[in-house]
């Protein structure tokens, strides 16, 4: 195995009966990096995170994770690895500190170092305040946080953390994301999965998943300036009439709306994308239009999503 990857993976296939949930993926994840899977519900990204963690067998391929091979090392990897689920999975009747204490017995801890190991990670996630408050009655940031606590309790090399800011706050996001890169600092490798485009951007480097294969792959950055399409706009007109006659153009990838801004992805082939869409919309009396109106403008990561995915390749034109 490469000495700079926590993971690495050749042709990893899971199937559900007829359905192939993961199909062929081959993955590195470099040591101490925060790497990111983005994709649809159903792409892959939950499946192929409890077999990185031994917890799901593969139904075909190869993984090794920290230098061991899995399945067969499946047990000797659990006590070098943290796991977050996207649901609370902590005791609601037990406070703050007795879900840690239980955690650390769990993760068989020496019982001289379990003492301050718990107030070290109290204290490292702001959870000193509530370390008596029964973990049912806390906030949707506050859960957060101690999830995250006990998923890092044992010091663990590697950790999993699937969608962990799904349903927090703004703040609680930005907090849990400064975690994170401390825990990178401090030689932890993290890999997570996201819906929000915005954390995805946060990554080191990120892998779009679809269909539980690679869509692409790359460090966001990168992505979003290589992105195989044009971005134009559109800032003024009747968006409903544009939406509808634009749905139909042969070289449109997408259309989305945003405010009064009409934002479309055109095929990279169009050596003028501005020109091709001033001639899509020529001689409609409906759709008035300063040829101003009309401009690039910078990709974002959403639009990588889009194209790499390709969905929806078009709008439902309004009936």
């Amino acid at each position: 195995m490469n000495s700079t990857a926590a993971i690495k993976c050749h042709g990893l296939t899971r199937r559900f009966g007829d359905l192939v949930a993961v199909d062929h993926l081959d993955l590195t994840v470099p040591k101490q990096s925060i790497y990111g899977f983005l994709g649809p519900n159903g792409s892959g990204k939950s499946t192929t995170m409890r077999m990185l963690c031994g917890l799901l067998l593969p139904s075909a391929g190869e993984i090794e994770v920290l230098g061991l091979k899995l399945p067969e090392a499946s047990e000797a990897l659990k006590q070098r690895i943290g796991y977050m689920t996207q649901k609370f999975s902590l005791y609601d009747d037990l406070t703050v500190q007795e879900n840690l204490r239980f955690m650390a017995q769990a993760y068989a801890l020496p019982t001289n170092t379990q003492k301050s190991r718990i107030a070290e990670t109290l204290a490292a996630y702001q959870l000193d305040e509530l370390r008596h408050q029964l973990a049912g009655t806390l906030s949707g940031g506050q859960k957060q946080r101690l999830a995250l606590a006990a998923a890092t309790l044992h010091q663990p090399q590697l950790l999993f953390l699937d969608e962990p800011t799904s349903g927090v706050d703004p703040q609680s996001r930005r907090d849990l994301w400064e975690a994170l890169f401390n825990l990178v600092d401090d030689g932890v490798t993290v890999l997570l999965s996201t819906h929000y485009m915005d954390e995805a951007e946060r990554c080191h480097q990120l892998a779009i998943l679809d269909h539980g294969r690679k869509a692409a792959e790359g460090v966001p950055a990168e992505m979003i300036a290589n992105l195989d399409a044009w971005v134009v706009k559109i800032d003024n007109g009747s968006i409903p009439a544009l939406k509808q006659h634009l749905a139909q153009a042969k070289e449109v990838i997408s259309l989305s709306q945003m405010g009064g801004q009409l934002r479309l992805l055109v095929k990279k082939n169009i050596a003028d994308p501005v020109t091709y869409v001033q001639q899509q919309l020529a001689g409609l009396s409906e759709i008035e239009i300063a040829q101003h109106a009309i401009s690039l403008t910078e990709p974002t990561l959403e639009d990588v999503f889009v194209v790499a995915t390709q969905k929806p390749r078009k709008m439902d034109a309004p009936k």
